[in-house]
This record gives C-alpha cells, sequence and structure tokens, in this order.
C-alpha cells in the first residue's frame, strides 16, 4: 500500500444547501487494503460527503482524486463504474421482487434480449456468499425476509457491483449479533483483497474491531484524521461534540424508590399469537423499565400489544389498577391512559417525510390544540416552542420539510411530538438505533428527567450499555416470555447475555455463543 498516492483523495470539498453549510473544505484520504472509519454526529456532514462520493449530489468546491487523477460524478451510475458503490442505512431493495432480482436489478444478465434466470442466479449466489450469507435463498422474496436479512442482501447487491471502493454507511444498525460477526468477517476479508472500505457507525466498539484510520467530522469540517487505536473513546468523543466529555448515563435515584408507589401499567398473563407467553409485569410512576432478551423475542410485540396494535389479545392489561381494553393506539393514548409509543423506525412509523417540522410536531396533539374545528396557532406555537427548547431541536425552520433534518433531530421530533401530549406512559422501542452519541447522551438526560416528573418508561433496547446505565429495572425476554428480572446492581451486561441465551452459566462462555 502506497500511502504518498493514496486510492481516493477529496480536497477542498464543500456543499451548501441554501444558507446551511452541509460540508465546508472538508478532505479525506483513503488508502486500497483498509478500512476508514467516518466519524462524527448526525448533521457533522458524513452523509453529504459520501452523498458527493457516490453520485448522488455535486459538490459546489472542492475535488475529488482516483488513483491521482480528477474524476466527476454526474450520477450514481458514474460512480458505480467507477468502481464506487455505498450500502446506505435506507434500504433501497423492492420488497416484492426476489433476492436474485433485487441483486441485479440495475444491471440483469441478458441472452437474446431476455433476462437470462441461471445467470441471474448464478450472480445472486457468488454475491450471497460473498457477503458470507450463502444461506439466503436467491428466490426468496424480500418482503419475507426479516429486517436484518434483508441488510445482507443490500450489502450482496453491492458487492454484486465489483467495487473498489465500499461505502458501509450505518450498514450494521438493524443487523443481530450473528449477522453484525459476519459482516465483520466480510469487511476483513474485503480487505485483504485490496479494497479500500469507508466504515459510518455511531458504535465505537465496531470502529475498535474494524478500522485502520479514522476521520473525525464536525460541523462540517473535517477536525482529526488519526490512526485506529491511538485515540481514547472519550478523545474521539470530545473531537465528534466539540467539547468536554462528561458521563453518558445521569445518575439513577435511589434502588426501589419509584416502585412504592402504584403501579400505572400493570399486565397479567398476557399472551399473543404464539409470540407472546404469559408475561406478567408492572410499570410505576418515575422509573425506567428496560426490555432486554435478543433481538425478535417478543419486545417489540409487547409494546405493540401495549399501545393497541395488536388484535386476539389474552391475558389483562391494567391501568391505575383497573383492567381496560386498549384496542387501538387512540385509545391507548386517550386523556384516561395517557400512553406514547416512539416507533423503532422513524422514517417510515414516526415520521410523514415531506411534510413539514410544524406538521410532524403537531400532528399527534391536534385534538388538543384544536377548537371547533380550527387549530389554535398561538398555543400550537407555545407547545412546538417549548418541544425545540426542550429537545434542542436542531433545524433551519419550522417549515422545512422534515426529511431534511438529520437522523437524530428527525428521531428528536418523534419524541417531542408525543411529549407534546404529556404522557404519563412512554413506550420507546429502540430508539437510539443509528443515532449520534451527542444525541443519544441527550436522550438518556431526557428520559431521567421525564421519570423524575412521573413518568412510567418502558424501554426496549438492543444496546446492553444503555439497559445498563438507564434502567432501574431489566426485564428480559426469550421466546415470547420473561425469564429473567434484575433490578439495581443485578443490571450487568454478564447477567444481561446469560438470560438473554436462558443459562444460568457462569464465564465467558456466554460472551463466546452471543458472539457466535
Amino acid at each position: 500500500m502506497d500511502d504518498a498516492v493514496p486510492l481516493l483523495r477529496m480536497e477542498g470539498i464543500s456543499k451548501r444547501y441554501g444558507g446551511v453549510k452541509a460540508l465546508e473544505k472538508a478532505d479525506l484520504s483513503v488508502n486500497a487494503g483498509s478500512i476508514h472509519a467516518i466519524l462524527g454526529e448526525n448533521g457533522a456532514g458524513k452523509s453529504t460527503l459520501i452523498k458527493i462520493l457516490s453520485g448522488v449530489v455535486g459538490p459546489d468546491e472542492g475535488r475529488i482524486l482516483l488513483d491521482g487523477r480528477e474524476v466527476t460524478f454526474a450520477s450514481p451510475a458514474a460512480a458505480n463504474q467507477a468502481g464506487i458503490v455505498c450500502v446506505f442505512q435506507e434500504l433501497s431493495l423492492v420488497p416484492e421482487l426476489s433476492v436474485a432480482d433485487n441483486i441485479v436489478i440495475s444491471d440483469p444478465p441478458q441472452r437474446f434480449g431476455m433476462i437470462d434466470h441461471k445467470a441471474q442466479r448464478r450472480i445472486a449466489e457468488e454475491a450471497l456468499a460473498r457477503a458470507g450469507a450463502a444461506d439466503i435463498h436467491p428466490r426468496a422474496l424480500v418482503k419475507d425476509l426479516p429486517l436484518s436479512r434483508r441488510q445482507i442482501v443490500e450489502i450482496a447487491k453491492a458487492l454484486a457491483r465489483k467495487p473498489r471502493i465500499l461505502i458501509l454507511d450505518e450498514a450494521t444498525s438493524a443487523l443481530t449479533a450473528a449477522d453484525v460477526a459476519k459482516v465483520f468477517d466480510v469487511c476483513k476479508r474485503l480487505r485483504s483483497e485490496g479494497l479500500a472500505l469507508l466504515y459510518i457507525s455511531h458504535r465505537m466498539n465496531e470502529i475498535r474491531e474494524l478500522a485502520d484510520e479514522c476521520t473525525v467530522f464536525r460541523n462540517g469540517h473535517n477536525v482529526a484524521s488519526y490512526r485506529a487505536g491511538t485515540r481514547s473513546d472519550d478523545e474521539v468523543i470530545e473531537m465528534m461534540i466539540g467539547r468536554q466529555y462528561s458521563h453518558v448515563f445521569p445518575a439513577k435515584p435511589d434502588s426501589g424508590s419509584a416502585s412504592k408507589s402504584a403501579p400505572v401499567l400493570e399486565a397479567r398473563s398476557l399472551s399473543w399469537a404464539g409470540r407472546l407467553h404469559d408475561i406478567s409485569l408492572t410499570l410505576h410512576p418515575g422509573e425506567v423499565v428496560g426490555l432486554g432478551g435478543l433481538d425478535g423475542q417478543g419486545q417489540r410485540e409487547l409494546l405493540l400489544a401495549f399501545f393497541g396494535v395488536l388484535r386476539g389479545l389474552g391475558g389483562q392489561v391494567l391501568i391505575d389498577g383497573k383492567t381496560v381494553s386498549i384496542d387501538s393506539p387512540a385509545a391507548a393514548r386517550a386523556a384516561g391512559i395517557g400512553m406514547a409509543l416512539i416507533p423503532e423506525d422513524r422514517k417510515t412509523e414516526g415520521l410523514m417525510l415531506p411534510m413539514t417540522v410544524r406538521e410532524n410536531l403537531s400532528f399527534a396533539s391536534l385534538d388538543r390544540i384544536t377548537k371547533a374545528g380550527i387549530v389554535d396557532r398561538d398555543q400550537e406555537q407555545e407547545l412546538i416552542d417549548d418541544m425545540v427548547r426542550l429537545l434542542a431541536i436542531k433545524t433551519a425552520g419550522l417549515d422545512i420539510p422534515v426529511g431534511a433534518l438529520s437522523g437524530g433531530n428527525q428521531q428528536k421530533v418523534v419524541i417531542a411530538k408525543w411529549l407534546m401530549r404529556q404522557p404519563r406512559i412512554i413506550l420507546l422501542n429502540d430508539p437510539t438505533r443509528g443515532i449520534d452519541v451527542g444525541t443519544k447522551q441527550e436522550i438518556y438526560q431526557l428520559l431521567r428527567k421525564l421519570a423524575d416528573t412521573g413518568a412510567a418508561i418502558l424501554f426496549y433496547s438492543t444496546d446492553y450499555d444503555e439497559l445498563i446505565g438507564c434502567c432501574d429495572r431489566v426485564l428480559v425476554l426469550y421466546d415470547g416470555a420473561v425469564r429473567r428480572e434484575l433490578v439495581g446492581a443485578e443490571i450487568t451486561e454478564h447477567a444481561l447475555i446469560a438470560s438473554a441465551l436462558n443459562i444460568e452459566a457462569e464465564g465467558q462462555s456466554a460472551m463466546q455463543e452471543v458472539n457466535a
């Protein structure tokens, strides 16, 4: 590898959207046969840099050099032809088509003017094998695959284009632990084959495991590049957020103080469609209760059950000690219950991306700010101003499309629109997935502040550190049932993993098994 002549170099790249500077004189240098991590908060300029490199948008200033020669990309197809392929966090698959159809969709093999299905299947099988997913059948419909398997298909689709530079933009955010391990193996193998990989992730453990070089972006500028392993996590985070890094998680109240009050939410022998089995739990005002366990063990279904989405529930749900029938989200958020659900996928379940920030914030509270069919604009503005201030939502204005905000600020809008209803019970479905460390910290502080004011919070997370740092109690689910309750000092990584695997074994075997 010749460091003097990098495979890719971006020099003085600037991009503006109206009065907003997304990138300002940014530089990046990437070598063949290396994994280069791009770090930074949402809104730091990472996504704009990747869009420019992959031909989605053009820079206002600066130049791109490939093998030392200046290049321009008028479209993603042009970037692909040059060997630059991006796997975005948001999937580009067509659910109704097969895996093979999706993998070759941009350039299907042809014979006598018709699609050559044998060649198509061969290409798909080779790409899936290269992505470490030979177990996925090329004829399977994408819509029948779980989200983590769809993400692997997206990676296989990129590899089928024979890239020289592969960009992975939060490509592991939806993956299970087993699939993440496979992606790591694929990345290391591709590096050994001479590919250059640009790896964008908010998970510091992934950066430690994979990266050779790192570049940190903040406010549209690249503030530092360094060899992986030469800076501590705290130093990196301080570079990302531009201020001294304080403790990530807020202090918890005395153990058991919240549970002395009567429960606001209770489940008794809750069951559903073979996915939930005899679940009983209590949730008290002022406490944060976590839902742990490996992904897909019924945590999401449990939240949907409480929020009135599922039909045919068995068992009882009690609010303030009284049995209730919550048969719709409207019933769940009604005044007598006061429930809110922060969904997993903000773009498809939490927001209306073409609509404005203002409209998205107001939508869940229209019944509260409308009189005689007319929205009280003064009341609306007052509530919105309070939420923007409380959550420090960064936006160029309330009347721009919410889709123009960074991922972290979009998630803040989702949370804010429900807080405008002043809910008593808050259900959160993996709310920090794909969110930068600075915004995560703000959300953790907010959750504790809401609990301190009496809200009851049920919090599902795939991140063990969040469960340990945020929660007063953690209920660990396995195969749709609560297998163990961890309280206070019992909430440790080892206990969470052992319980998630439904074993009581001590030592390292649990850690080894979950990472297998």
